[in-house]
């Protein structure tokens, strides 16, 4: 069954700033809590671009560890970007984030669409465990966020 997740936050930043932060694939790191283990496999360019690859490894469970590709399908400088598994632990992953430059800042939205897979089994990981974890990461970006980017004071 396909999920949807939306996320949006309000980044107290120049719109250029916030761009050029979340448009730099390692800076995924910094975003991604530290249980998850995220790791960026080989050497990836600074800039993005649309066919861009990247490829991850994560650990999810302890003792678990999955490769996950990514390809950068769309950008679109300072407005939006998008990310599609293709290869990894979803049958279908699709991550919108969108850039919407507002007085004082930039509120940004992230849409993802996802499908877990694996039949009945990949219902019941969605349930127990699936959409919560999404949550978590999620939840984390948001405070990682806050604190990269702290109101002027």
């Amino acid at each position: 069954m396909i999920r949807h997740l939306h996320r949006e936050q309000f980044i107290p930043a120049e719109p250029a700033r916030v761009w050029q932060f979340f448009a730099t694939p390692v800076n995924l790191n910094e975003l991604t809590p530290p249980d998850v283990r995220f790791k960026i496999l080989g050497e990836v360019p600074g800039g993005m671009f649309a066919g861009q690859i990247i490829k991850y490894r994560i650990s999810p469970l302890p003792g678990v560890w999955l490769n996950w590709v990514t390809e950068i399908t769309a950008v679109e400088e300072g407005v939006r970007f998008i990310d599609e598994q293709r290869a990894g632990p979803y049958k279908l992953w699709h991550h919108e984030h969108r850039f919407v430059p507002e007085a004082g800042g930039v509120r940004m939205f992230d849409h993802v669409t996802y499908e877990v897979g694996w039949g009945p089994f990949g219902w019941i990981a969605e349930k127990l465990w699936v959409a919560g974890q999404l949550r978590k990461i999620f939840d984390y970006r948001f405070r990682r966020v806050a604190e990269l980017f702290p109101p002027a004071v």
